[in-house]
């Protein structure tokens, strides 16, 4: 089953034109999917601009987090760029819930190419939930 936030969420609402669109489900532990590179969504001419490739490692890891029950937003994002994602492609999206405590999460995502594995970015992220509420343990 497909997971969103709402149909016009930038990164994963299918409403949402102008957005990334992603395509992300449950698997196991986490969430895996992909999304398409549009000519829209380039920076330097041909690839993906690096802030696409942090929403969308962003999304992914807030989605496993709602995946897990946790209400959570993101509080600190660190973005590894390896490779240019191109435009015209899919890039796969796999992301994990990697600890909690108290009110934090973290999390980890890498984007890599669905064809041979190639890593385009990787991700780490801190989500915190609001006051009053625990993260999910």
């Amino acid at each position: 089953m497909a997971l969103s936030h709402h149909e016009l969420c930038f990164g994963c609402g299918s409403a949402n034109l102008f957005g990334l669109q992603l395509e992300l489900e449950r698997d196991g532990g986490g969430v895996t999917g992909r999304f398409f590179v549009k000519q829209d969504l380039q920076g330097p001419p041909g690839v993906a601009h690096g802030g696409v490739m942090a929403a969308a490692l962003d999304e992914a890891m807030s989605l496993a987090v709602h995946a897990e029950g946790a209400r959570a937003w993101t509080r600190r994002l660190t973005l590894e760029l390896l490779r240019p994602a191109p435009v015209g492609a899919f890039v796969r999206l796999e992301a994990r819930i990697d600890g909690s405590e108290e009110r934090e999460l973290t999390a980890s995502a890498v984007a890599l190419s669905p064809d041979d594995g190639t890593r385009f970015a990787e991700a780490r992220g801190t989500f915190v939930a609001p006051a009053g509420e625990q993260a999910p343990r």
